[in-house]
């Protein structure tokens, strides 16, 4: 495969317990984000679980800050039934159109201390049974 580093490092982990296909992982940002609408498709109340804030990011919308709609806390789990890790990992949740489904950044990588290799399109990280690659 040739620029293999041109491609962008997707993953279908499990969020709230339900699979969520289209995972971008991008260690360049200082932020996670979940789209509502992924939060729909889920299909649990998850209103209980958001907490307001008024902290806005860049690098979204050129030149302008954007505000996120709130913030939620949700279990996100990597791995099969024998060797899986779960933590439970902060997301702004943004009312944007995307391709993809969420957006883990360093927080994330940081608190499943992955270690990313984008050459290989590859994600290696510790499970109880041993090391976890994806």
């Amino acid at each position: 495969m040739t620029n293999a580093s041109h491609y962008p490092l997707v993953l279908g982990p499990i969020i709230a317990s339900m699979i969520v296909p289209k995972v971008l992982i991008n260690g360049g940002v200082g932020l996670n984000i979940i789209f509502a609408d992924t939060l729909k498709k889920i299909g649990l109340d998850f209103t209980s679980l958001l907490t307001p804030t008024d902290v806005p990011f860049y690098g979204i919308v050129p030149s302008k800050a954007a505000m996120p709609l709130e913030q939620i806390m949700l279990p996100v789990t990597f791995g099969t039934p024998n060797n899986f890790r779960t933590e439970f990992i902060k997301f702004e949740v943004v009312d944007f159109e995307s391709s993809y489904h969420a957006i883990f950044g360093r927080p994330a990588l940081d608190k499943f201390m992955v270690i990313p290799h984008y050459p290989y399109l590859l994600l290696k990280m510790l499970g109880p049974n041993g090391v976890l690659s994806f």
